[in-house]
């Protein structure tokens, strides 16, 4: 499942600018504009993330802060125009995970996003030659790009990725990915790589990304991601 933000901010332009960030990278927003409108959320709904803006209308950041960690353990990136040392203790002190000041980039952000989740969950993530493999999610994602696989595609590039360097043969790719399948010929192998290839090509020419061809054929032995 794609992360689920919960962006607490009372100006709509900076809320629009942090929405279009997060769906930019396939994950989820909620915004709302209220502190005590985000703890009622809270208590009923989960998310993954929360951007809470300090200088909110009805109540500060902080307080919304020291409310929610009563019942809620999510991670918690302060968002304010206030960039005082002490804010940034009393921020932290009271369960915040990560402190941006405005102006922000929106890029930076989602940067300290995937580094919180990272931190949180490095069992689950591996990174590797531009590749982000989410395996709780059964998701994979080049230069910060979400791939749309199929189930096979994913098994194969998910192989390579942890072991990059390693040459596998067709024989080693079929017995552990299509080792329950019936009637599939060493072939099949060669047509994953190839919708692989072009998926990450058409991806790279998408955003612009350097089209080195990531999947290496060494004739005669197999396929490794990198040489």
């Amino acid at each position: 499942m794609p992360l689920h933000i919960l962006i607490v901010e009372d100006e709509p332009s900076i809320a629009e600018t942090l929405i279009y960030a997060c769906r930019s990278e396939q994950m989820q927003a909620t915004h709302v504009m209220l502190g005590q409108l985000a703890l009622n959320i809270l208590k009923q709904q989960s998310f993954d993330m929360i951007i809470l803006d300090i200088g909110l209308p009805d109540m500060t950041g902080f307080e919304v802060c020291k409310h929610l960690r009563r019942f809620c353990h999510t991670p918690v990136i302060f968002l304010t125009a206030r960039d005082h040392e002490v804010d940034r203790i009393l921020g932290l002190e009271i369960g915040a995970d990560d402190y941006v000041p405005k102006p922000f980039s929106p890029r930076e952000v989602i940067a300290r996003i995937k580094a919180i989740q990272r931190r949180l969950h490095p069992e689950n993530t591996a990174l590797i030659a531009g590749f982000q493999l989410d395996e709780m999610a059964s998701r994979i994602y080049y230069h910060q790009h979400l791939l749309q696989l199929t189930r096979y595609e994913y098994l194969l590039l998910k192989t390579l990725i942890q072991q990059p360097h390693r040459v596998f043969s067709r024989t080693a790719l079929m017995d552990t990915i299509w080792h329950s399948a019936e009637e599939t010929m060493e072939r099949t192998v060669d047509t994953h790589v190839k919708t692989l290839r072009t998926k990450l090509r058409e991806l790279s020419l998408n955003h612009a990304l350097t089209t080195t061809e990531m999947i290496v054929t060494h004739r005669g032995m197999g396929y490794s991601l990198l040489p």
